[in-house]
């Protein structure tokens, strides 16, 4: 599969590009990229093409990689799509449901593949967890606290403007509801929602099957009280997630694994661009009532 990259920035050097030119099955085609000059440094530093036309690298490539703000992501995940293009997508799918849906029926028009990379949705321990409760019955309530330090101490992200603008909310909620959703089950409504200290956000999740849950985001917490923690409670006792060993090129290894395996069989992967609407559609209601809504019920 040839595939090609969109993006240039600290996420794309980090988990991408190394990906897309170690695996086995994937031709590495190209890069594009906002800022040529990015583009250009990228795409030589492994050994591929600059493309300055976007539209000449879907007509090139099998598939493509996004790794943009999600607002600029939707917009040419829809424009790929239509291309003929599977889609290796990053999270959130978009900030808007408008958007995200514009991605969902380009897909299912053209036909192609959607895989959306919710990093702990392919860590091999985390996969593993995930599998193992959801086989389980009678959770009662889950807990999920994602606290990152991005904007208080050293992170290649601390100057990300979509994170400024959108902060832990649209950022690390997709990596709590990746984990929560396959559980515990859909989510039938945002029951109740409140900030705390910076971006930090504190959310009520009612699930269809009966279980609650609560979500603590942030990418405002000291360094010292940055983790991740996930607690599931029911008749069966109490399950902690995992930390793991692994790091995220490993991860994106098994993203494009997803990728060739629902372009081949045409079987949608659990992470398609369908799951990635859900999640857009979540978090937009939590939005809602964060900025003084009432409405946090699920369409």
């Amino acid at each position: 599969m040839r595939i090609g990259l969109l993006g240039t920035g600290p996420w794309a050097r980090m988990a991408h590009a190394p990906a897309l030119s170690a695996h086995p099955e994937l031709d590495f085609a190209g890069v594009w990229g906002r800022r040529t000059e990015a583009a250009k440094a990228l795409a030589d530093e492994h050994g591929t093409r600059a493309y300055d036309d976007v539209d000449a690298l879907f007509a090139d490539v099998d598939a493509v990689a996004v790794a943009l703000p999600p607002s600029v992501q939707a917009g040419l995940a829809a424009r790929a799509a239509r291309a003929g293009c599977h889609l290796l997508l990053d999270k959130p799918l978009a900030t808007t449901i408008e958007e995200g849906r514009a991605v969902v029926e380009a897909v299912r028009e053209s036909g192609v593949a959607s895989v959306v990379f919710f990093t702990s949705r392919f860590l091999a321990e985390t996969e593993a967890w995930i599998g193992e409760q959801a086989g389980a019955e009678g959770w009662f309530t889950g807990r999920a606290e994602w606290l990152g330090s991005v904007f208080t101490g050293e992170s290649p992200f601390a100057d990300s403007p979509w994170r400024r603008e959108k902060g832990a909310l649209w950022d690390v909620g997709p990596h709590a509801l990746s984990v929560l959703l396959p559980v515990l089950g859909e989510v039938r409504d945002v029951a109740a929602a409140a900030h705390g200290p910076g971006d930090t956000v504190h959310l009520v999740l009612r699930h269809t099957g009966g279980a609650s849950s609560t979500v603590t985001l942030s990418l405002t917490a000291p360094t010292a009280a940055a983790g991740v923690g996930v607690e599931l409670r029911g008749t069966g006792g109490v399950a902690l997630l995992p930390e793991s060993s692994e790091g995220v090129a490993p991860a994106m290894l098994r993203a494009a694994d997803a990728l060739l395996d629902a372009a081949r069989t045409g079987r949608a992967h659990p992470c398609d661009a369908a799951f990635g609407l859900r999640v857009t559609e979540i978090l937009t209601a939590a939005e809602a009532l964060l900025d003084g809504g009432s409405e946090g019920a699920m369409a």
